[in-house]
Order: C-alpha cells, then structure tokens, then sequence
C-alpha cells in the first residue's frame, strides 16, 4: 500500500510541496488539512469517537470527520470524500475560516496544520467505518462546551483548540 501524501504549505496556505503523512507528522511540517463538523436541525453537533487503532488520539472524540486533501483536491472536496470515507453520508458543505495549529503527541508524533474548518447539515445516523470511528453521537454545543471543560482529557487537542478559538464559526444557531 503506497503511504498517504499530505499537502504541504506556508503560512499562506500556498502548496510547496508533498510529504509522506507519517514522516510529515514526524517531522511537524506544516501540511493542510480540514476539519468538518455536521449539525442536525436541533443544532446538535454530530461528534465521532477516533477508532482505538488511530496512531494518535485514538478514542478521543473530535468534531465529525477531519483528515488531509489530497494534492489537487480542493478542501470542499476532501470533506466530502472523507466524511463518506469515515461517517459513510455525503453533505453540502461551507467553509467558514482556517487557522494554523501545532499539536505535538505522547507517541513523538506534531501535527502542524492549516486547517480549514467546513459546516454542514444532516440528520440522519451515519453509517460508520469501524477502521476509522469507534463510536459517534449527537450533542447540542453548548454541552459539548461543557463537557469539554469538565473533560478536557477526552477530546482531541484540534477539537478543542478549533472550540477555544473559532466557537463562533462553528456555532450556527
């Protein structure tokens, strides 16, 4: 199985090259990625919980799918692919900002990443890929902001980060 490339870019989001996702993480190069989160006609936002195989953060729950573009794939595109690939429904999405972050892991591993944050709608269960989620549930966000500060330990550094800092992009209510 040839390993997954991620885009890497500067401070500008402009690509400058492509770098194998493992060594990328190793080496907390800056590499694009997208963040998605799914709400439902009660403003409840659907989270996932990371399989427990993921190589870092695994059981954590995080927003509803995220992952990395693929060279020339355009970010819309990309959430669309991977929230079929993890939560197996397709949703019309919405980008709304993007920030830089640096998250270094227990197991050595960073993820230094442009990430652009997507919001979309459905309503119904996913259909999960047990290789990629553990588990998945609706939760209104204001919930969520409170369980993440009583449990701050139970999601994943993004997630958190992504709440911290840009709660208004995501909060559509």
């Amino acid at each position: 199985m040839i390993e997954e490339k991620v885009v890497l870019v500067n401070e500008k989001d402009e690509q400058i090259g492509l770098m194998p996702k493992m060594e990328a993480h190793e080496k907390a190069v800056l590499h694009r990625a997208f963040s998605v989160f799914i709400f439902n006609d009660k403003n409840e936002l659907m989270l996932q919980q990371r399989a427990l195989t993921k190589y870092h953060s695994p059981g954590l729950w995080t927003n509803t799918c995220c992952s990395h573009q693929r060279d020339g794939e355009s970010n819309l595109q990309a959430g669309k692919r991977r929230l079929q690939e993890e939560m197996g429904f397709v949703a019309e999405l919405k980008e709304t900002t993007s920030f830089i972050y640096k998250a270094p892991f227990d197991n050595g591993l960073t993820e230094h990443e442009f990430d652009h944050i997507m919001v979309g709608h459905y309503n119904e269960a996913p259909v999960i890929n047990p290789d990629e989620v553990e588990s998945w549930k609706w939760m209104l966000i204001e919930d969520v902001k409170d369980d993440m500060a009583k449990h701050p330990e139970e999601y994943t550094e993004w997630f958190k980060i992504i709440f911290e800092k840009f709660y208004e992009h995501i909060n559509i209510s």
